[in-house]
């Protein structure tokens, strides 16, 4: 919705708080050598794209796949996943969500979650 608001200012006010209901989010992320995010799974449609050092991203199977050139990119919607930075360097990558309503799996909704 347009206003006269800052974006900044704007709170994202959808799944596990980085996501904007009926919008658009664009993220960034640096993830230290040796580091791993949180598993985690949002229903928006998210757009990953590797900016510089590596990432592996982490599939709620067991999957792992390697981003290690800059312009990488992922599209993930109502996936549980993870990454890891097995280093050298740190890694940054940049994150488009987009609000979708959730995945539907036999019928029913994938609901936003954070796994320990």
């Amino acid at each position: 919705m347009n206003s006269r608001t800052d974006g900044a200012a704007r709170k994202a006010d959808g799944d596990l708080g980085i996501v904007k209901k009926s919008g658009t989010n664009l993220q960034y992320t640096d993830l230290a050598p040796g580091a791993t995010a949180t598993s985690h799974r949002t229903s928006s449609l998210d757009y990953n794209i590797l900016i510089s050092g590596k990432l592996i991203l982490i599939m709620e199977d067991g999957l792992e796949t390697t981003f290690d050139t800059p312009g990488d990119v992922v599209v993930q919607r109502g996936t549980i996943h993870a990454w890891k930075n097995p280093g050298p360097e740190w890694a940054r990558w940049i994150t488009i969500l987009i609000d979708a309503k959730p995945a539907l799996v036999n019928g029913k909704a994938l609901e936003s979650a954070i796994i320990p």
